[in-house]
């Protein structure tokens, strides 16, 4: 291992990130330092860079200059003094996700519940964040990266690090999915089916075997692109082109029952209405699970709750065991990622991946950054 790494960092908000050199850092006792072979770009980094702390400063970002990058995978490079069940020469992919380690949700395995629940190389949530990117100061957009152990997921080695890379979105799908306790035979409306996160879930929703996938959105052919993933399985619905409701169309596919499960992938920005519209597509005892960025308050009626004895889920990230659930689907082919399209960069093009990323216009497109390629 080289003494010395090259890391895309961030030097001032709004500025581009530049490409510097700086020692390879070392693991702690329960870490390991990750090789990365790919990196996925999100289409929000560049509002993160850009906007972040202006719209959300209670969220903070790496220090300056800030190494970001979400998801990562590559190869185990070297491990710390106590990790025994890893080993140099392993491919992994690395969640983010980190909690505070201390607080009674953590301690119970509940990362998720942490108040200080950090995304490592993007932002984090709470009191602890700052001692969090001090301890892991490197995100993915950097030829090597420490981690906890904690945070592996082994790869199955017909599973590809960009494939791999891509794990972000469809983790946040699966997670929100099984909080909707989907079984197979299950019926799911995704509610912005044609973006980034609504392609993942539904790639997730076929491998967790949903006999019925229903996708709302605007476009006719992001729609259409959806639908051709399982023709026999997947329905379509654009409402700038149908004058009937989402809820009413979802029920004259199910029965007059409505959906088991609604997951809204609605971005930001996205209106308050569309979310409520597919919200009333559930049948009685549905589930409506919000793994999306819809901002706006919604305007529920407590009564028709009760009526409809309705559940409201919120969802964030994913749990390691369900990124490694997820690994072991895509090793037995359960879970089939060949529809994703890579857009390839080289560390030096960082900046041109950003761009890429949030103007891909597809819910396909995966950007990655290989740090490792020349």
């Amino acid at each position: 291992m080289p003494a010395t790494m090259r890391v895309a960092r961030l030097h001032e908000i709004g500025g581009a990130l530049q490409i510097d050199t700086v020692p390879v850092p070392q693991p702690g006792a329960t870490d390991v330092i990750v090789a990365i072979e790919a990196c996925n770009v999100v289409p929000n980094l560049r509002n993160i860079i850009t906007h972040w702390p202006q719209w959300h400063p209670e969220m903070p970002l790496p220090p300056l200059p800030g190494s970001f990058g979400l998801d990562a995978a590559g190869v185990i490079a070297a491990v710390g003094s106590n990790v025994h069940a890893f080993r140099p020469g392993q491919r992994v992919y690395i969640n983010p996700g980190t909690g505070c380690g201390g607080c009674r949700f953590c301690r119970n395995g509940d990362i998720l519940d942490c108040d200080s629940f950090t995304y490592r190389g993007y932002f984090g949530r709470g009191p602890a964040t700052p001692a969090i990117f001090e301890q892991y100061p490197f995100g993915g957009l950097s030829e090597y990266v420490v981690a906890p152990q904690s945070c592996l997921v082994t790869l199955p080695d017909n599973l590809d690090y960009e494939q791999a890379a891509r794990f972000g979105y469809l983790g946040t799908g699966y997670a929100a999915l099984r909080k909707a306790e989907l079984r197979p035979g299950g019926t799911v409306l995704i509610n912005g089916i044609g973006g980034t996160l609504g392609v993942n879930t539904t790639m997730m929703a076929l491998a967790m075997g949903a006999t019925k996938i229903l996708g709302v959105g605007r476009r006719r052919a992001p729609l259409e692109r959806v639908r051709s993933l399982a023709p026999g399985k997947i329905e379509v619905h654009s409402i700038e082109e149908s004058d009937a409701t989402v809820r009413d169309w979802a029920r004259s596919l199910t029965e007059g029952y409505g959906v088991d499960i609604v997951v809204d992938c609605l971005p930001p920005k996205s209106p308050a209405a569309s979310t409520m519209a597919a919200m009333r597509a559930m049948r009685t005892g549905g589930r409506t699970v919000l793994p999306g960025g819809m901002a706006e308050a919604l305007t529920l009626d407590p009564f028709w709750g009760l009526a409809k004895n309705a559940y409201l889920i919120g969802s964030r990230w994913f749990t390691v065991s369900e990124g490694q659930d997820m690994a072991d689907m895509a090793g037995a082919g359960t879970l089939d990622l060949s529809c994703l399209e890579h857009k390839r960069f080289a560390l030096a093009d960082v900046n041109e991946a950003i761009a890429a990323a949030a103007d891909s216009g597809s819910g396909f497109i995966n950007v990655v950054v290989l740090p490792s390629a020349t």
